[in-house]
């Protein structure tokens, strides 16, 4: 709802942070239906698309089909399926295994011809850059394009030359992962587009933010016994109640929103 307020194109559904929100790594140990629930419950609250990471598709390519049809059906307006094998592993780290280019075509065209809307975005995610080079995470993604992707996504690429030579070399629409602490530098949007990308995320940095505020407060309520001193770091009840729209409830129920909130 903040990032529909403050003026955001879409919403993007991380994997890693919904393996962290369950107390996960982020290691192919969600679900479908933890993934497509918790899509559900997302997506509902914005008039904004919504974007989410399926990891490896939940199993071979009839439970890829099965998995684009749940995410349809709970609202989302696309998806991203990546190339690794299972146990998976966070883009960002060393020593992936991918599997091979005709499986993953054979997934991918299991998804097209699963997807009931045309206009569901199937992105298709690389994760080759890391263990087979620049070289294959192009041939992939070519592959990728030519089997029904409507969109790549080239993971950890080490250098904006690396995203420049990704964009040059495959003509399909691509989006940019701007993770934290990871292997990419964190361009801005301006030097993404100028490049040629089309979509860019921020898949963690809101939980990274959120994590770091919790963690410092509760530190500091556990040395002081009072969270006195952190109020002015905290969003107030009258913001939150503004945010989720308390007031507008009253027209079903007048006893809904009969009070004041201070400033």
């Amino acid at each position: 709802m903040l990032i529909e307020e403050i003026g955001f194109d879409g919403i993007y559904v991380s994997g890693a942070v919904l393996s962290a929100d369950l107390g996960l790594p982020d290691i192919g140990l969600t679900t479908l239906n933890d993934v497509a629930q918790r899509g559900r419950l997302i997506a509902r609250t914005t008039k904004l698309p919504a974007i989410i990471d399926v990891d490896t598709g939940f199993g071979e390519p009839m439970n890829v089909a099965r998995t684009v049809q749940e995410i349809e059906e709970m609202g989302l307006a696309g998806c991203h399926l990546e190339d690794q094998i299972n146990p998976k592993r966070c883009g960002h780290l060393d020593n992936k295994t991918l599997v091979d280019t005709a499986t993953m075509t054979r997934k991918i065209k299991a998804a097209v011809d699963a997807r009931r809307d045309p206009n569901f975005l199937l992105i298709v995610r690389t994760d080759a850059r890391g263990p087979e080079g620049m070289a294959s995470a192009i041939a992939r993604a070519k592959a990728y394009v030519d089997a029904g992707a409507d969109m790549i996504f080239p993971e950890a690429m080490a250098s904006a030359d690396e995203f420049k030579q990704f964009r040059g070399a495959v003509k399909a629409p691509l989006l940019a992962n701007m993770t934290e602490f990871g292997k990419s530098p964190l361009l801005s949007v301006n030097e993404l587009q100028a490049i040629g990308y089309n979509i860019v995320i921020y898949p963690v940095t809101t939980l990274r933010l959120a994590m770091k505020a919790v963690e410092d407060g509760l530190r500091q309520i556990k040395g002081a016994g009072t969270q006195a001193d952190l109020l002015d770091k905290m969003q107030t009840r009258a913001r939150l109640y503004e945010l989720l729209q308390y007031e507008r409830y009253n027209q079903f129920d007048q006893s809904i929103y009969n009070f004041k909130v201070a400033p």
